[in-house]
């Protein structure tokens, strides 16, 4: 926080004024009509439709029907520490504290009645939405012209503070500070750090589209190595990655109260209200239709197709799915081999039942590990449900058994493929491929091992492409399966 030219005399004299505080943007680093909208949506996605008719009633109407069909849990909302910590030491001075929102006024209560903070609350309420004038008129008549300070961080607050004794300004743009600076003096400037590009990058998940170097197996597996078949693998993996950053980012925005109850999914980027809702609502159809197109125009109609059942199976998934215990991980998996199947329809190469079989067990042990380190943070947190899934404690005994025997299922379906005529037509040494049974069975045998110890602290697939014994056990399979082509 740093000062400008703060001459509030009254305060130096004893006569405190009122301090006005925002909500969204200000006291909270998110936006709460975007977020009831997301729940409501979640809950009853027909009302997406209905969104457009409340709104032509007037924007007071629409969060009014939007707080009806969805409840905002005040305990949740990512607070600025900087700006409670503020209000909390001008409190102790004595001063009045006005929350003045243009939020509906069930949502401002009840952000109220948790902090406990408010001597009054103003906010939008029988269809009279309080943002910009509105507010302005409304403070005017209950403290006078220059009779409150007011905190606030948009343009919409801006004829607020020409009214207010003292403009604080939360984390503003330049242009925005400019702008309060041409009208007061007495301005109090609450900065912060802003990485949007940094959170963007980890919103996306762009670590996470090594998944889809899955779709160039096929042509790898199948030794047809042309340079055709390279770049439309490169095409496929780019639509898909594109896609599946879409998908990333309606998850996140659809569970964003989950995720805030979660010990480390908390800190991401929209959870965490260190990115904006409106970023998510805006970028995510630049990827969703960046991916289309070039799964439409660049590659053919039977991989359109292919990314076409991904995306419904992830939404399908993202809304509801994921809630039906053991579908969820079944599904998981069956999104693995979907990219196998994406990247022999882009390539025009048949892909190999043996890979399909071998994928879908493998990507299943790796599912089931994800549910099962989940439940074990439960057990350390005392609770007896995850959040948004269906799984209870006295499943981890269950998940613990199936897990292992699913990724060992994999490796004989690996072994079965090692002994078929398929193999020696595609290997002149198939011998040297018994080997790579044994560096399977050491690499999932070590990654259970790890979950059940409790260091499994990532996504499987996430912690794969940091552990550098995976990456060795990677190249020994690498060496023995180009020993078997010589």
């Amino acid at each position: 926080m740093f000062l400008y030219n703060l001459r509030n005399l009254d305060i130096a004299q004893g006569n405190i004024k009122p301090l006005c505080v925002d909500l969204d943007g200000t006291l909270v680093s998110t936006d709460t009509l975007m977020e009831s909208i997301l729940i409501a949506v979640k809950r009853k996605p027909l009302l997406l439709m209905l969104l457009p008719f409340w709104l032509m009633k007037g924007r007071a109407s629409l969060k009014k029907r939007v707080s009806e069909n969805a409840s905002i849990d005040a305990a949740l909302l990512p607070y600025k520490e900087q700006i409670i910590n503020y209000i909390k030491s001008e409190k102790d001075k004595g001063r009045e504290i006005v929350l003045a929102t243009a939020t509906d006024r069930k949502i401002a209560l009840a952000v109220s009645s948790y902090l406990n903070l408010f001597d009054k609350v103003i906010a939008t309420e029988n269809n009279h939405n309080l943002r910009s004038k509105e507010k302005r008129n409304a403070l005017v008549e209950l403290f006078g012209e220059k009779g409150f300070d007011y905190i606030g961080d948009s343009r919409a607050d801006l004829t607020v503070w020409t009214k207010a004794d003292v403009a604080l300004i939360v984390e503003p743009s330049r242009s925005l500070l400019n702008k309060v600076k041409l009208f007061t003096e007495n301005i109090i400037v609450f900065e912060k750090e802003k990485q949007n590009f940094k959170l963007f990058i980890k919103e996306i998940r762009v670590y996470q589209w090594i998944k889809n170097i899955l779709i160039f197996l096929p042509f790898i597996m199948a030794h047809s190595f042309e340079t055709r078949n390279f770049v439309n693998s490169f095409l496929a993996f780019l639509s898909f990655s594109f896609i599946a950053s879409f998908v990333y980012i309606l998850n996140d925005l659809l569970d964003l109260e989950s995720d805030r109850q979660h010990p480390s999914k908390k800190n991401r980027p929209f959870a965490s209200g260190n990115l904006g809702i409106h970023i998510g609502l805006f970028t995510a159809p630049i990827f969703l239709i960046a991916g289309f197109c070039i799964g439409y125009f660049l590659l053919a109609f039977s991989f359109f197709e292919t990314l076409i059942v991904y995306l419904l199976i992830t939404t399908a998934y993202s809304f509801y799915l994921k809630k039906i215990i053991i579908l969820d991980v079944i599904l998981l998996s069956c999104l693995y081999t979907i990219r196998l199947i994406a990247g022999a329809t882009a390539t025009g190469i048949e892909a190999s039942t043996w890979l399909l079989g071998f994928s879908i067990f493998l990507f299943l042990s790796l599912a089931i590990m994800k549910r099962y380190t989940e439940i074990r943070v439960m057990i350390e947190q005392n609770k007896s449900k995850a959040e948004g899934r269906g799984y209870r404690v006295e499943d981890i005994d269950f998940l613990k058994n199936v897990g292992p025997a699913t990724g060992y299922m994999s490796v004989l379906i690996l072994a079965l493929y090692v002994n078929s005529e398929k193999v020696l037509s595609l290997y002149h040494n198939p011998q040297w491929l018994w080997l790579t049974l044994l560096c399977f069975v050491f690499w999932v045998s070590r990654i259970w091992l790890k979950a059940q110890r409790g260091e499994m602290l990532d996504d499987p697939i996430v912690f794969t492409a940091k552990d550098k014994v995976s990456y060795f056990v990677g190249l020994i399979i690498l060496i023995l399966a180009m020993g078997a082509s010589l």
